[in-house]
């Protein structure tokens, strides 16, 4: 279980078209892959929002008569997962609140690493939390009364957020974007008509039709209301670059451009790499559906080994890797894949999958290999080991359960019952992406945290909040025996 709440998920938004709402819906829809828990849509027409979230599917979540009922010429959208433990209708986004300045509502993808000290803060001046992600926090500091007002008031409060947050933000009568200083998440802007768009993914403006038009900035701020665009810089330059690398290897999808790379293009060149580093006897490469597809085109380009597409996927199934308990990552894998034995029976198979966290779904695959007939399975892995939890919004676990971090090389080989195992260096994988190591966080594999985080920080708060809880007749006989609250 996560000792803190963090998520990984896709934000839309949409300024100047009257449909706004059946366009953050389409686009929420092709961010699905980002998260499959809950939904959610709050558009502005210019008076009042109008606002529907739930848990599921964008396509469980909405139907025409709620979509009918969203009007508006604004509307930001949100679909999340979340991790152990905080999933639950009240921490679906996007979240609202109605304050002095007006109505706000905030779609946020990342993880805040001060979350806990801001958190703590907040309620020392009395504020009160209704749900237990970050995002909250956000939605508390641009209510907060301050000195100055509108964008002064705005970049005051992004300037006390720290670690990861791609932002879509909406008032009565504008749209809001938002990207860290280091640029963790991915935040693109598109053009629609008269209009404007802001998504995860380029994928998501392909989708409506809309026009890319650039990534938003690492530290930017861009303002979009009647008058047009505006664009803030508050933050200093020499901000260390810190794009996420795993959004190349698993999590966007391979139509979407990050960094004006294709993303298919950068996971077919990680397996050709793949086999320039681990070049294997082989009768055939087949791929771990769907996120191991590119980079096992790829090895087979390069090696010359066939390529077949032994295991069909089921598509009714959610992603494994982002369903909330293990017992339900169990079950998906044992009915996410089927396997076509005959094209496996007596050959020498090099299986590709994309990483290896938890080693559940990898050790399934050989075993469905090996009982099938294959002769030998070779395991080819297109990243790095995994050697540390992220911290920054990847549903990484902590160190203890990340297979790499705690095993060697031959002790997961044996546990996987491959006969060789092979993982992409991290140079063969920056080689793959075609830009400079410096541009990227590759916390999870080299441990260096572009963003400095204490756990024992937030434990300590964490435990004093837990240990502060009491009911309403408790604080009064504290009041009156005049103990301090914390």
């Amino acid at each position: 279980m996560q000792e803190y709440p963090k998520h990984y998920c896709g934000v839309f938004g949409v300024f100047g078209h009257p449909n706004a709402a059946e366009l953050t819906y389409y686009g929420l829809f092709a961010l699905q892959h980002r998260g499959q828990e809950s939904a959610g849509i709050v558009t502005s027409d210019g008076r009042q929002f109008h606002k529907h979230v739930g848990m599921g599917l964008v396509s469980q979540v909405f139907d025409g008569d709620i979509l009918h009922n969203l009007v508006g010429h604004i509307a930001v959208g949100h679909t999340r997962y979340s991790t152990t433990g905080s999933s639950h209708l009240r921490n679906a986004q996007p979240l609202t609140a109605d304050c002095r300045r007006g109505q706000i509502a905030v779609a946020h993808n990342g993880n805040l690493t001060n979350a806990n000290q801001l958190r703590e803060s907040l309620e020392a001046r009395g504020s009160i939390f209704q749900t237990s992600v970050d995002s909250e926090i956000i939605v508390h500091l641009l209510a907060q009364p301050s000195v100055g007002n509108g964008t002064n008031h705005l970049v005051n409060a992004i300037h006390r957020l720290e670690g990861a947050y791609s932002l879509v933000i909406m008032t009565e009568h504008e749209l809001v974007g938002v990207r860290d200083p280091h640029g963790f998440r991915p935040l693109c802007l598109g053009k629609l008509g008269d209009g404007w768009v802001l998504a995860s993914e380029t994928c998501a403006l392909d989708l409506i039709h809309a026009k890319f038009v650039r990534d938003v900035e690492p530290g930017e701020i861009i303002i979009i209301n009647k008058d047009g665009l505006t664009s803030l810089k508050p933050f200093p330059d020499h901000a260390q670059r810190a794009f996420c690398i795993f959004e190349y290897v698993y999590f966007a999808r391979p139509d979407s451009h990050l960094a004006n790379q294709n993303v298919y293009r950068v996971r077919v060149e990680m397996g050709r790499q793949l086999a320039r580093e681990h070049l294997v006897a082989a009768d055939l490469v087949v791929p771990v559906p769907d996120s191991g597809n590119c980079a096992a085109l790829g090895y087979s380009l390069e090696s010359g080994i066939p390529f077949e597409m032994a295991f069909v996927r089921n598509h009714y199934i959610g992603r494994s890797f982002l369903q909330p308990t293990q017992l339900i990552r169990d079950f998906n894998v044992r009915v996410k894949l089927n396997l076509i034995g005959e094209l496996v029976r007596g050959k020498r198979v090099v299986v590709v999958d994309d990483s290896i966290v938890r080693g559940t779904t990898c050790k399934a695959r050989v075993n469905n290999l090996k009982e099938a007939g294959a002769r030998e399975v070779h395991v080819m892995v297109s990243c790095p080991p995994h050697m540390h939890p992220c911290v920054y919004g990847i549903d990484f676990p902590d160190r203890n359960k990340l297979m790499a971090a705690n095993h060697s090389l031959d002790e997961i080989r044996k546990y996987l019952n491959a006969d060789s195992l092979h993982y992409l260096s991290q140079d063969g994988m920056i080689r793959a992406t075609g830009q400079p190591r410096d541009g990227f966080c590759m916390a999870c594999y080299d441990g260096k945290y572009p963003v400095p985080y204490d756990p024992a920080v937030s434990k300590h708060i964490i435990e004093r909040r837990n240990g502060r809880v009491m009911g309403l007749s408790d604080a009064i006989v504290a009041e009156r025996a005049q103990i301090p609250l914390i």
